[in-house]
């Protein structure tokens, strides 16, 4: 009996203890796919999935994580309304999170390049996302992200899009 209550104290007492934190530190790389919404002038909009690598660096100052990425994303449609084709995204992105424990929230700010069949244009990038670890070197996460560019259409007007990716990272 002493025995059962034993072990029974013992299983209770590493169910309510606290989990480890995990540390993100490191280098990691990393291929994402997803969906880009883009909405131009005139009515013009396009939709279609994306995909593309990244790497990135991340440092865990505890409960707080700081970080750095490169970020390529592969588009291929046609805006409506004759406007053009958006054809690549290219971000340089900041993010800094909270470290939940067995996940990492976090946001996004940065750059973004987009290449376009009339023009190219640099705008401003934020978001937010959410990454879990698998083990410990094997990450899958989620970002949703927002560009708002101006003068890539065939017409002068800003094209605003929405990205939402699934991504895979392996940490080095």
């Amino acid at each position: 009996m002493k025995a059962l209550m034993a072990l029974s104290f013992t299983l209770a007492a590493g169910i309510a203890a606290p989990s480890m934190a995990e540390d993100w530190t490191g280098p990691y790389a990393g291929f994402s796919f997803g969906y880009t919404d883009a909405d131009g002038p005139n009515g013009s909009s396009g939709n279609d999935t994306t995909f593309g690598p990244f790497i990135g660096y991340d440092r865990d100052f505890g409960n707080f994580v700081l970080g750095g990425e490169l970020e390529y994303n592969r588009l291929s449609f046609d805006l409506s309304e004759g406007e053009g084709s958006l054809d690549s995204i290219t971000r340089l992105k900041l993010r800094g999170g909270y470290d939940f424990g067995s996940a990492l929230g976090y946001v996004v700010v940065g750059a973004a390049r987009l290449d376009a069949s009339v023009d190219n244009d640099t705008a401003a990038v934020y978001g937010i996302g959410v990454a879990y670890p698998i083990n410990d070197r094997f990450i899958i996460s989620g970002e949703a992200l927002r560009q708002e560019f101006d003068d890539v259409t065939r017409t002068d007007g800003g094209l605003d899009s929405n990205v939402f990716n699934l991504r895979t990272s392996f940490r080095f």
